[in-house]
């Protein structure tokens, strides 16, 4: 298991990851409808006016396409189907928020200063000595019952 920060800075690129997909799937797959309406037409005064423009630039014009097909990988889902990925969405974006929270959360803090984290790490050397001294005399034991058990199978084979 990777150690804390490690753990913070994966949470930090899945959230970036989420975050784009997200972005990504709300702009391919949303209802296209336009914000705005578009600007009217000119009327004959401005378009006398500016006749000498748009001589200049024949592409200017502003009329809009009467029909719009989308491209296959940008087909709109059914309002029902985009309100419901929107929640997913935005539920695992809450979850990857929480689990970044709690490992920050988790990491030592301005509280624990260097001498207590010395302590701390004295203390777990001390019960880790502790332990190793345990296990060896277990060793020992194991042994020991061990050379009986062998000295009594073989006095039953004679």
């Amino acid at each position: 298991m990777a150690d804390r920060l490690t753990q913070l800075q994966d949470c930090y690129d899945q959230l970036a990851t989420q975050f784009y997909a997200s972005i990504r799937y709300l702009s391919l797959h949303h209802n296209s409808s336009a914000l705005t309406p578009p600007p009217p037409p000119p009327s004959n005064s401005q378009h006398n006016h500016n006749n000498s423009n748009s001589n200049a630039n024949p592409n200017s014009n502003h009329e809009q396409p009467e029909s719009f097909s989308y491209p296959p990988e940008q087909r709109p889902d059914t309002p029902t189907a985009f309100a419901f990925a929107q929640r997913e969405l935005a539920q695992d974006l809450l979850l990857k928020a929480k689990q970044i929270e709690y490992l920050i959360s988790v990491l030592p803090g301005v509280e624990n200063s260097q001498e207590k984290q010395k302590a701390r790490i004295t203390g777990l050397d001390a019960e880790l000595g502790q332990a190793l001294e345990e296990r060896k005399k277990a060793e020992e034991e194991r042994e020991l019952w061990l050379g009986k058990v062998d000295g009594i199978i073989g006095g039953i084979r004679r």
